[in-house]
């Protein structure tokens, strides 16, 4: 099992000037660990899940991820996840294009429906019901998908999105994997089970997760898709491990190992994540040795 990381805090010790040095340390850190994947929000206000008010520290998730595509050399980079609202398709698919090249090729495309209501309120950015964000979802995969295809530069034709020429050159170095969030069992899993190379669930449970993973083979097979080809991940926000806890924290994830998940993905607690990063580093290759 890989081990991803996902940098929700940006309330840096030592205030705004130390957040530009503290993320290179993190890439520096989680390159060192051996993690697989390193990740952060697309968010413009901080979230109610991470314990903070909506005022703390947040940064514009793609430029971040270009500050760290240069100060990384090995890691995958991406969104946790991309919110379908705040970019049009074909601006997205060349904004994580630039992402892949500047990158040498690690740019992943973490995308799902989005869902902070303030946020978008707050900002002026529209934010249709819930079936319009699915539909406008699938659209933008599919546009990606085209943008990304170097013998297709031709129209597309959706409901929400028109695009009279899909150019995008350069092209990816690494045609960026596509990870779509979230567990929802008609919408979501259908969705990755027709576009997405990597599936991202909630780590509630050993038996909620086999039962999700059940339900995405299940699409996967009206599909006809080869389950096996898509990678699983987790985040398992409440589990975090710390120094003190790591063998336990292995011990639980490999009960999800078991079910075939790929990679769980752990949150930093604090405003010092490079240092906590340090501190768990063994929990890597614990797990590496787990599945």
């Amino acid at each position: 099992m890989d081990l991803g990381l996902s940098i929700p805090i940006l309330d840096i010790d030592g205030g705004t000037a130390a957040i530009g040095p503290e993320l290179a340390k993190v890439g520096a850190a989680a390159e060192g660990a051996g993690a697989t994947s390193l990740w952060f929000m697309d968010h413009f206000f901080q979230i109610e899940p991470t314990g903070l008010p909506a005022e703390a520290n947040m940064l514009e998730g793609y430029t971040l991820l270009g500050y760290l595509a240069g100060h990384t050399s090995q890691i995958s980079l991406g969104l946790l996840v991309t919110g379908v609202t705040y970019r049009h398709p074909g601006l997205l698919a060349k904004t994580v294009t630039t992402v892949d090249v500047l990158s040498g090729g690690r740019a992943v495309l973490g995308i799902g429906a989005a869902w902070f209501e303030r946020e978008h309120v707050g900002l002026g950015v529209p934010y249709p019901p819930l079936a319009e964000r699915f539909e406008r979802l699938e659209e933008a995969l599919q546009i990606c998908n085209q943008m990304w295809d170097p013998e297709n530069n031709g129209p597309y034709e959706g409901k929400h999105y028109r695009l009279q020429e899909t150019l995008c050159n350069p092209q990816p170095i690494n045609r960026p994997k596509v990870l779509i969030g979230g567990s929802g069992e008609r919408k979501t899993l259908r969705l990755v089970a027709q576009y997405g190379d990597a599936c991202n669930l909630f780590g509630t449970s050993p038996d909620e997760v086999a039962h999700k993973l059940r339900v995405l083979r299940g699409h996967c097979d009206d599909a006809a898709r080869d389950y096996d080809a898509i990678r699983k991940t987790i985040m398992v926000n409440d589990l975090s491990p710390a120094p003190e806890t790591r063998d336990d924290f292995v011990r639980t994830m490999a009960e999800y190992a078991t079910l075939g998940i790929d990679e769980v993905i752990v949150f930093p607690p604090t405003g010092s994540p490079a240092k906590w990063i340090d501190s768990i580093a063994p929990a890597v290759k614990q797990l590496a040795e787990i599945g």
